[in-house]
């Protein structure tokens, strides 16, 4: 770490309207103590009751979500440490909460996430709603963990459609980042 300047990026943070950002490895405690931050954070912002648990459930979720790819990755035999790293920012525009997170992902394991996520983007409220509770009564599929459930439940809270972005690295892996608006 050289030429770090925390003053420069302390001011680009504050330009851009980033409250918290973490980047590095995700473990079940670093959420948590991320969360209760995060909680502690919006808590003394005086933010709304229903923002600020919209705003904590869609962390915790997308927080998870790196999480979860890094252990389905472990157990499939793929040791690749980078799974684990990845990055999470909380920002607040003029009317909005931006919730963001991104991470390594094997470019061909994230065609069904976007395929969602562009379905979601069409479906208005109430489309949403009825797409979660159908989803909800459909019996898990081994090996998947839980039918795009936690995608459906941001876009319910999301005041926009949900933003994703793929940046591929090289042949065989991308940077996976989803972004939900409060």
């Amino acid at each position: 770490m050289t030429n770090l300047d925390l003053f420069e990026i302390k001011k680009s943070f504050q330009r851009d309207g980033t409250l918290i950002c973490f980047a590095g490895p995700f473990s079940h405690s670093i959420i948590e103590e991320l969360g209760n931050a995060v909680r502690r954070y919006l808590e003394t912002e005086q933010v709304g009751k229903a923002s600020m648990m919209d705003v904590f459930s869609i962390f915790i979720e997308q927080t998870q979500n790196v999480r979860n790819y890094a252990v389905a990755k472990a157990a499939a035999g793929d040791a690749n440490p980078d799974f684990s790293h990845g990055i999470v920012v909380i920002g607040k525009s003029a009317a909005h909460y931006l919730i963001s997170a991104g991470n390594l992902v094997e470019t061909g394991d994230v065609g069904e996430c976007i395929a969602l996520i562009e379905h979601l983007r069409t479906l208005d409220k109430a489309a949403l709603k009825a797409l979660y509770k159908e989803r909800l009564r459909i019996a898990p599929t081994a090996g998947k963990s839980g039918a795009g459930l936690g995608l459906i439940d941001m876009a319910r809270k999301s005041a926009l459609p949900l933003e994703y972005h793929l940046r591929r690295m090289d042949d065989r892996y991308s940077f996976f980042s989803v972004r939900a608006t409060i």
